[in-house]
């Protein structure tokens, strides 16, 4: 991990929190300050609208307490002084006592509720134009009540007609006077109450014109304060959140906004930034540590590979030479005791005895040599292409066969004028034939006919070398050119597990295939495709003098 760089990232964290701490606007002081502005937009626009509603109520309450008051109070005046020329008409026409009693009962009720409403009127604050009406009509009506009630107290006798007219007429231009004072005094305070209820309506639209153009504005604060709590405060927040979620999902390659800001989101932004610098050489590390580990779990395998081959390898070449060496032994041990008494035909056919199984441990030695040599050793020291005749290189390797075990039948019908070349290493190829045929003599019956052929098909050149031996099981012919691994009918049956694996070596070496084709209890066969070449005129031979002694007349061995 890159501990400096976090370190010094660190150390420049804790540097920067020191300006913010004594001079920078933090978050939480401008948040403070936001909610101080909103509180005292509050109590701006609760005394905004208390100043409205107080000026709609001084409207309202001219209304209530004078207008409607006069109003109700001229009403009165207007329906008893309009009653009581009536009530004074009727006292004039009563003829008995009771009527008149009556009468002036109504009239006596009549004063009481006109000096009520008066008194009413009295009590209400008015202007001078309707103060100086509400004298003259006060004084008018006094004027009339004074002559109804001055012709009431003549005496019928004493009254003659016309005095009793001029008294009539007094009276009726006394109240008239009054009622025209009173109308005018009523249409004065109608008209002002209009007013009033205008210059209401009129404080209303304006109080709720204010109470909206505040609550625009208020809205527009508001809006403001929380755009700038948005841009300033929330979506920083949640950018960063959305950028940690990110990086908690291993996504290292984010980039961390905010860090040079001087409040508490710079600290997280930089806070965000050690911690993904820190996940960055987390990953790295444990990149590191997962390779190491892969190497370490390759090497493992390979080591336990190695052991496994190792024991394998001990396990066969325990058994595998031991057998070869104890009839070696045997035989040796009879030609010493018993040597005088031996016949020639008995020291030849022990002496056989002898070669075939040197031949057998020999086999045996070349393939490990090579099998070790082609799989785990560099292949150029031992691989030296030339152009080669596969066809004499196959006869002689079925020779070599038929020596090494007499009583095996070899057939190898091929074409001896067709020459088969091919541009590889002789003596890899002929291990990879004598692997082939050696097995081929093993897993078949004592005298069992093997075939072995060459024969050029277009641009390859296909070997087929066949048995009727004892075959491979289906569950083994995926695995029998493994090194060491040996198919699960060949016990007791020496062999060592590494024919197969070299011969497959040496074909993929010559940039060829093999294939088997086997049925169990019945043989198998062995196709090999190796690529042609041309023919030049130099050519490696097949074998040494022996072999080519041995030739008959097309080149190759007949079956023995």
């Amino acid at each position: 991990m890159r501990r400096g760089s976090a370190a010094d990232l660190a150390n420049r964290v804790a540097s920067m929190k020191k300006p913010l701490m004594r001079g920078a606007c933090s978050i939480r002081v401008r948040l403070s300050l936001v909610f101080l502005f909103l509180f005292l937009l509050v109590i701006v626009l609760g005394l905004e609208a208390l100043s409205s509603l107080s000026y709609v109520n001084d409207a309202a309450a001219q209304i209530r307490i004078r207008w409607l008051p006069s109003t109700r109070a001229l009403g009165d005046l207007n329906n008893l002084t309009t009653d009581f020329p009536a009530a004074a008409a009727a006292l004039g026409r009563a003829r008995s006592a009771s009527e008149r009693a009556t009468v002036l009962r109504q009239m006596s009720e009549l004063d009481g509720g006109i000096a009520a409403a008066e008194l009413a009127y009295r009590q209400i604050r008015h202007d001078a134009t309707e103060e100086a009406l509400y004298r003259r009509f006060e004084s008018k009506w006094h004027e009339y009540r004074n002559i109804v009630d001055g012709g009431q107290s003549l005496p019928a006798k004493d009254s003659s007609h016309a005095s009793r007219g001029l008294q009539q007429q007094a009276s009726q231009a006394a109240y008239g006077a009054a009622n025209g004072l009173l109308g005018m005094l009523t249409d004065c305070n109608e008209s002002s109450a209009r007013e009033a209820s205008e210059s209401s309506e009129r404080a209303y639209g304006q109080a709720r014109a204010r109470i909206v153009l505040t609550i625009l504005l208020a809205g527009l604060l508001v809006a403001s304060a929380m755009v700038h709590v948005t841009r300033s405060v929330s979506a920083p927040l949640a950018d960063l959140a959305t950028r940690m979620h990110r990086l908690a999902l291993s996504e290292t390659g984010v980039d961390v906004c905010g860090t040079r800001r001087h409040d508490e989101i710079g600290e997280m932004a930089r806070a965000v930034l050690v911690f993904r610098n820190n996940a960055l050489d987390l990953a790295r590390s444990r990149q590191t540590l997962a390779s190491q580990a892969s190497m370490l779990k390759d090497k493992l395998a390979e080591e336990q590979r190695l052991t496994q081959l190792q024991r394998n390898f001990v396990s066969m070449a325990s058994h595998e030479f031991r057998t070869p060496l104890a009839i070696i032994d045997g035989h040796t041990q009879r030609l010493i005791s018993m040597g005088n008494r031996l016949t020639m035909d008995e020291l030849i056919r022990r002496a056989r005895k002898v070669r075939t199984m040197v031949g057998r441990m020999t086999q045996l030695i070349d393939n490990l040599i090579g099998s070790a040599r082609l799989i785990d050793g560099p292949i150029e020291l031992y691989y030296h292409p030339t152009q080669v005749e596969l066809r004499s290189l196959l006869c002689a390797s079925c020779r070599l066969q038929r020596e090494l075990t007499p009583d095996a039948q070899i057939q190898e019908p091929m074409d001896a004028a067709q020459r088969l070349m091919v541009y590889g290493d002789a003596s890899l190829l002929s291990q990879l034939f004598s692997n082939l045929l050696s097995n081929a003599v093993k897993y078949s019956p004592e005298s069992g006919l093997i075939e072995a052929g060459a024969a050029l098909k277009g641009a390859e050149i296909v070997v087929s070398i066949r048995d009727h031996g004892i075959g491979i099981p289906e569950a083994d012919r995926e695995r029998v050119f493994e090194r060491y691994y040996r198919a699960s009918n060949t016990s007791g049956i020496a062999g060592s597990g590494v024919g197969l694996s070299l011969v497959k070596a040496i074909v993929e070496l010559h940039k060829g295939a093999i294939s088997v084709d086997s049925t169990e209890g019945e043989g198998s066969r062995f196709t090999l495709r190796l690529p042609a070449a041309p023919a030049l005129g130099s050519v490696r031979p097949a074998a040494d003098d022996d072999a080519a002694l041995a030739r008959n007349d097309d080149g190759c061995l007949s079956a023995k």
